[in-house]
């Protein structure tokens, strides 16, 4: 029987059929004004995802809401409507409550993450409020779907983007070797002796990533073969995608190779688009095709995927016979009181701590003078800091020099936020052999002092890297960007305040060893924290 007849059935045997529902002004009414007290609440995240649409990596976002309501209409064909009592809303109503909450926190720290996510446990929450619990679960995958039209939260984005960039320059490189050219990977650059090319973070695959993860978790749920095959078909999507956005580099790399670099610039921005994206549909059609044709009962894959609109303008029709229930009457007074609530109730001002610009920080120490360095424009955008400081010291008779680079950031909730060098070393060809949190002796103009900093170890071939770093947080060492997140989300909701800084000072590990490099470290740190404050300014609470 298929999923049309299956719809007809269901409805026919309803005491309320599609065209048949009684108007109920009273529900409808407090399903618009719910609706409409949240987007009080939730305004300022929905806004903010416009911009994040404008990036390649979430152009397909629009499509979206769109396809979740075609997954929401298609599963209400499957829940008609019941003439009994349906008691089990108020989970529903606190779930609502939950994502209104979570709403007005977001709002507080002004960080449009967490509003946009916490939309979508308000959706669901006011689906079960109108379905009763039991039946409103039941709609999990058109709510999970929504999820994918956010954006990352820059701090995972960062992370994930650079693990992308590593696995697919690895095996571009392959790639161009299987070719027969001479290739050398430098974390993420690619040389091919002549040429240089770099795997910026536009070819990590997640510009190809997310929108194949929409496609194949829709592709899953209209699959109506074995569960495992779906399962098969969503976790597929990722590696389909990596592999072939790694294909791309390689391609790439084998036209620099032969025509120059001139004319793959062109032809990049032709090939790295819808070419990649429906070459990976098209593998995950294969894929099931395949799974199809090994089952034991195989089918054409146009009878395995459930396409069908029929009758979902009748289900659109049924919010005008929303039952005016107590939990929806609580959920719109609610949502009525947080939204009008939140006009009365700003974030708090942010707050600008007064500093000196790094521009006046000292150059000079144990009377010697170091360089300045400026970062090259395409760095310098990623870093996209408030101020950033890179000071590189010679080192004392014939020892190695030490280095200090800090970059400070008025807003860590805003824009890209600070970047860990657990994610930028390595795309600079170094790998992080050890890494801890460490408390280090001082001495410093007040005495000995305890110092807490992230000790890495980190080395390129041969080569070795003593590096401390930790994160500032108005004078307080932070050692996790994750802490550094929850902190300045917290602060800035609470105080208004949310900046901070990445502070780091590194040393080669010479021929006189790892202590050696330890005590350079240690003595600069001595003689660079006292000045600190003027430039990171301190908490005043």
């Amino acid at each position: 029987m298929t999923a049309r007849a299956d719809r007809k059935d269901i409805a026919s045997a309803s005491p309320l059929t599609a065209y048949g529902l009684p108007f109920r002004p009273a529900g409808l009414a407090l399903f618009l004004l719910c609706l409409a007290g949240a987007a009080a609440t939730f305004s300022f995240g929905v806004t903010s995802i416009a911009s994040a649409w404008a990036e390649p990596e979430y152009s397909h976002g629009p499509l979206i809401p769109l396809l979740s309501a075609y997954l929401f209409l298609r599963q209400m064909r499957h829940e008609p409507p019941i003439a009994g009592p349906v008691g089990d809303r108020w989970t529903g109503f606190a779930v609502m409550a939950f994502g209104l909450a979570l709403g007005i926190f977001g709002n507080l720290a002004q960080i449009p993450d967490i509003v946009y996510y916490a939309f979508i446990p308000w959706c669901w929450g006011l689906i079960m409020t109108c379905f009763g619990l039991r039946r409103g679960f039941l709609f999990w995958p058109p709510v999970l779907h929504l999820i994918f039209m956010l954006p990352l939260p820059n701090i995972l984005y960062w992370k994930v983007s650079t693990s992308l960039q590593l696995v697919s320059s690895e095996i571009g490189v392959a790639f161009i070797s299987m070719m027969g050219i001479p290739v050398f990977l430098d974390g993420v650059i690619i040389d091919l002796g002549v040429y240089k090319l770099h795997v910026a973070e536009a070819c990590s695959g997640l510009r190809y990533l997310f929108p194949v993860l929409s496609f194949s978790y829709i592709f899953a749920v209209l699959y109506t073969g074995p569960t495992w095959h779906k399962a098969v078909l969503l976790v597929s999507a990722a590696p389909i995608t990596v592999l072939m956005n790694a294909v791309r580099i390689g391609i790439i790399g084998v036209m620099v190779e032969h025509t120059g670099i001139e004319w793959v610039e062109g032809f990049t921005h032709f090939f790295e688009g819808w070419v990649i994206f429906m070459t990976c549909i098209a593998i995950l059609f294969g894929l099931a095709i395949v799974m199809q044709r090994l089952s034991p009962d195989p089918k054409p894959l146009s009878e395995t995927i459930d396409l069908d609109f029929e009758g979902l303008g009748d289900e659109v029709k049924r919010v005008f016979s929303i039952v005016p229930s107590a939990a929806l009457a609580a959920a719109t007074a609610l949502a009525l009181a947080v939204g009008l609530g939140w006009h009365f109730l700003p974030a708090p001002e942010p707050v600008k701590p007064e500093r000196a610009s790094f521009a006046s920080f000292p150059t000079s120490f144990d009377g010697r003078p170091g360089a300045v360095s400026v970062l090259e424009p395409n760095i310098e955008k990623v870093l996209d800091a408030t101020d950033y400081f890179s000071l590189s010291l010679p080192g004392d008779g014939g020892a190695p020099g030490t280095s200090l680079f800090m970059a400070y950031y008025a807003s860590l909730t805003e824009g890209t936020g600070v970047h860990s060098p657990e994610v930028c070393l390595p795309g600079g060809g170094w790998e992080i052999a050890e890494i801890k949190p460490t408390t280090v002796q001082v001495d410093g103009p007040s005495g000995a002092q305890e110092v807490l900093v992230n000790r890495a170890i980190i080395q390129n071939g041969q080569f070795q890297q003593l590096a401390y770093y930790w994160f500032d947080r108005g004078g307080l060492h932070v050692t996790s960007d994750w802490e550094l997140k929850f902190r300045a989300i917290a602060d800035r909701a609470l105080t208004g305040r949310n900046d901070g800084a990445l502070v780091r000072l590194i040393t080669p590990v010479g021929e006189d060893g790892m202590a050696a490099a330890d005590a350079r470290l240690t003595r600069l740190l001595g003689q660079v924290l006292p000045v600190l404050p003027a430039y990171l300014p301190l908490d005043d609470h």
